[in-house]
């Protein structure tokens, strides 16, 4: 096996990256006479001329050329081991929340605000039915749950509720939804098209009643499992809908308009599991108190 001095090696990688043995010479600091004679160290040891002169200039051979590709494979990970060694030094925090479905999105880093400062998180978010993340908290593969209803009553789970706060519902739409709203809100109600979150929701059946409760009888144009894609077809004009006044800034930021108050709340609970150790993540949320 062929030994050869890697720092001869490098000298070659810098001249071939330089173009020329001067340039080489300049960026290393080193006289020229030295680095040519390195580099015919190294072709020594290797048993291959790796540079050739052409005209004025020196060019790489084959082998040469394939040298340098090995060269920069190494020494391009040699540039990035100071990087690796730091990011293996420093103590990540991880936090696995799982996120309910029927949660809206914006919502998510305000319920978290807490924690997102902590140096060197390492935040893992997981959506889902609230059953299937509660079966995952209970295996601890999550570390929280946050979801818009508390977790049932199932003494084969051994989880606990914290409600993180309420907020209530506003009904946003594109600007040209805000006449017809302005002049008439039940009746804009029943002739506007309603984009609404599907029944699963914990908000679904409180938005029902105040419905019933207010003898309105919407033009429900869609349901929506997820709130990004209800917003999404909100901002292609297919109707207004509900939304927690939480999110305002978000939503007047992607061009909705705030038309209405609507007389129910979108609530917002945060699910850990019983455990001996709480994660000191989840334990800051918990002593925050009401984020809302």
């Amino acid at each position: 096996m062929s030994q050869y001095n890697y720092r001869h090696l490098y000298y070659f990688w810098v001249v071939a990256k330089e173009g020329g043995i001067s340039r080489a010479a300049e960026r290393l600091d080193m006289a020229v006479q030295t680095i040519s004679a390195q580099v015919r160290e190294l072709e020594k040891a290797l048993g291959h001329q790796l540079l050739k002169p052409q005209g004025r200039q020196l060019v790489l051979t084959p082998a040469g050329e394939a040298a340098l590709g090995v060269a920069d494979q190494m020494f391009q990970l040699g540039e990035k081991l100071p990087d690796v060694l730091m990011a293996a030094a420093t103590p990540r925090v991880h936090l696995r929340v799982g996120t309910s479905d029927g949660l809206p999105k914006h919502a998510i880093p305000r319920l978290l605000g807490p924690v997102l400062q902590q140096p060197h998180l390492r935040l893992e978010c997981h959506e889902g039915e609230v059953e299937d993340l509660l079966a995952d908290l209970a295996l601890h593969r999550l570390d929280m749950v946050l979801a818009d209803r508390p977790a049932p009553n199932n003494p084969n789970l051994r989880v606990y509720s914290h409600a993180l706060g309420e907020s209530p519902l506003r009904w946003y739409g594109l600007p040209r939804w805000a006449d017809a709203w302005a002049q008439d809100p039940a009746t804009a109600l029943q002739r506007l098209p309603v984009m609404l979150p599907i029944g699963h929701a914990a908000v679904r059946p409180r938005l029902n009643q105040w419905f019933e409760r207010q003898h309105i009888f919407p033009q429900v144009v869609g349901e929506f499992e997820d709130s990004a894609l209800l917003e999404a077809f909100g901002e292609a004009g297919l109707g207004i809908f509900p939304a927690p006044a939480l999110i305002h800034a978000e939503l007047t930021h992607q061009g909705f308009v705030a038309l209405g108050d609507c007389a129910v709340a979108e609530q917002f609970f945060l699910i850990g599991s019983e455990r001996k150790v709480v994660h000191p993540l989840v334990r800051q949320v918990l002593d925050a108190g009401p984020l809302l």
